[in-house]
């Protein structure tokens, strides 16, 4: 078994007197789509930011590629990051670039292409998402669905090996959600990445993760595939799994 792309191990982490996690393990094996579920104010997207470094636990390891991302030099951890592609909440789309310039903006910022070059690899990652014929558009021009879509589209652009998505679900109709759930799974498997994906769509997530934890009250509460966290016979799951009040 290879190693794991991202583990986490007795992760500990607070602001103030509130207590996010309290001895969080997780491990995201490679090549595999990691689902991170849980209920509203459980520290999804804090776990993200301690992944890429955003912000520093109060105590345990947090690995990525193998390296202790807590205490890296500014610019090892700029050159980690570039290992990763981020969806954010929303798309988090430029309002003032295109589309082709929303794509572009990392290659601009970390390599220096030839224009025509940058152009066939822009548009090629559009294509990818099937929006190559929105490249001279602007986000305001842009469905939600089709926003989320290129705002993926960017997050691709530079190859990542670690691709991290936060929230993809929010706010989509039923047509476009089926969308990006197909592109989330294509994507891994034609690319041969690692994901993450963190959201509170249970029926959306069964779709597409091999593994899935659930977390409540600092710590992983379940893990396990889809079908073995339906089954679980705890309470707190049950509850989560199938929308209890």
């Amino acid at each position: 078994m290879s190693d794991p792309v991202v583990k986490v191990s007795g992760l500990r982490y607070g602001v103030g007197r509130r207590r996010i996690f309290d001895g969080l393990d997780l491990t995201v094996a490679r090549g595999k789509v990691t689902a991170v579920m849980g209920p509203s104010g459980t520290g999804k997207t804090t776990l993200l930011r301690l992944i890429t470094g955003q912000l520093t636990p109060l105590e345990g390891e947090v690995e990525v590629f193998g390296q202790a991302v807590p205490g890296l030099p500014k610019p090892a951890l700029y050159a980690l990051r570039r290992r990763m592609g981020m969806l954010f909440q929303n798309g988090a789309l430029l309002t003032d670039l295109s589309v082709f310039e929303n794509v572009a903006f990392p290659v601009r910022e970390h390599a220096r292409l030839p224009e025509p070059v940058l152009r066939a690899l822009v548009l090629s990652k559009l294509h990818a998402v099937g929006l190559r014929g929105a490249a001279e558009l602007m986000p305001g021009e842009l469905s939600g669905g089709m926003a989320r879509r290129v705002a993926l589209s960017r997050a691709i652009v530079m190859d990542p090996e670690l691709l991290i998505y936060d929230e993809p679900f929010v706010g989509l109709d039923p047509i476009s959600m089926g969308v990006i759930v197909r592109l989330i799974r294509e994507l891994n498997d034609a690319l041969g990445i690692t994901s993450i994906v963190v959201s509170h769509d249970v029926d959306e997530l069964a779709l597409i993760a091999h593994h899935s934890y659930l977390l409540s009250e600092g710590k992983v509460v379940a893990q396990g595939s889809p079908a073995e966290l339906r089954d679980s016979p705890l309470e707190v799951v049950r509850q989560f799994m199938s929308g209890e009040a």
